[in-house]
């Protein structure tokens, strides 16, 4: 296993290629060479030094179950595994569902793997215990922290349940983003904002996923819950021999037994997996990114 970060200049060059849409050629697929690495683009995943990083744990299952060597390359955002796997610089990536819709929506990136939902709700919004919000609809005025614009619990799904209820982000209530869940649990937690948007399972997980002990905090609204929770995208100039690899690769490495050292990625190990989905398969994401606003170049 080979680890690289994409220089600056790199992504400038790949990144460009999102300013013209979908006008970028398809390359055609080269002969296969049962020697070559497969190449993964992600972003930073499992920052706890005291646990195993899953990228590399993904990195060195996939070695195992394709006989193949993997190369990671580390990018900044999402837009970047997008523009890297457009522009043939790598094979593969990992994203949860909304990004990958955005991505497969260029019709430019190839979904070789999508992950489905458990049919759950996926979002909730969180206030604490002493807050007179008791419904969705109590948030209407109110100031309520987003993880950022990529995320699909935290921000995606909740502002869809915000717009099921009537409310519209800037008309009425002000949206802000924390950078991440862990941001939006401590902007509620010293009184910036009236409600945190997060994942239902961060709730479930507690301490130290979620700071609120029982009794400190409560659960208001449920969003509906996401077909596909992510995929494995893939560049449309794979041969066919090395994309069955990498399919035959991701089903034998995202397995139950795997999920724990999987770490953030495990959800995806008890998930069904459907091979080659369609794009039509990702139809529902599209509505709910309008409803949010976010394209494709959003996601920084």
């Amino acid at each position: 296993m080979r680890r690289f970060t994409l220089p600056v200049v790199g992504l400038l060059g790949v990144a460009a290629l999102a300013l013209t849409g979908c006008q970028s050629p398809t390359a055609e697929a080269a002969p296969a060479d049962p020697d070559a690495p497969i190449t993964i683009a992600t972003i930073p995943v499992g920052e706890d030094p005291t646990a195993e990083n899953p990228i590399e744990v993904f990195a060195e299952l996939l070695e195992k179950a394709t006989g193949r060597d993997v190369e990671i390359t580390d990018v900044p955002d999402y837009l970047s595994v997008v523009e890297a796997i457009r522009a043939d610089h790598v094979d593969i990536g990992i994203m949860s569902g909304f990004p990958s819709a955005l991505a497969v929506n260029t019709g430019e990136v190839d979904a070789l793997v999508a992950f489905q939902g458990d049919g759950k709700p996926v979002s909730t919004c969180v206030v604490l215990d002493d807050s007179p919000i008791q419904t969705v609809e109590d948030l209407e005025g109110k100031t309520v922290a987003f993880a950022d614009q990529a995320s699909s619990s935290g921000y995606f799904m909740p502002v869809y349940m915000l717009h099921e209820a009537g409310l519209e982000q800037g008309e009425d209530y002000e949206a802000i983003f924390a950078g991440g869940h862990e941001g939006s649990f401590a902007a509620l937690e010293q009184g910036q904002v009236d409600a945190a948007c997060t994942a239902v399972m961060l709730t479930q997980l507690g301490a130290p996923m979620f700071p609120f002990a029982d009794g400190e905090w409560r659960a208001v609204g449920e969003s509906p819950a996401m077909d596909i929770q992510g995929a494995v995208l893939g560049r449309q100039s794979l041969d066919a021999e090395t994309r069955k690899v990498i399919q035959d690769g991701i089903a034998e490495v995202f397995s139950p037994e795997n999920a724990e050292r999987l770490g953030a990625y495990g959800s995806f190990a008890a998930a069904p997996q459907t091979v080659d989905p369609e794009s039509t398969d990702f139809e529902s994401f599209a509505e709910i990114a309008a409803v949010a606003g976010v394209e494709l170049k959003d996601l920084q």
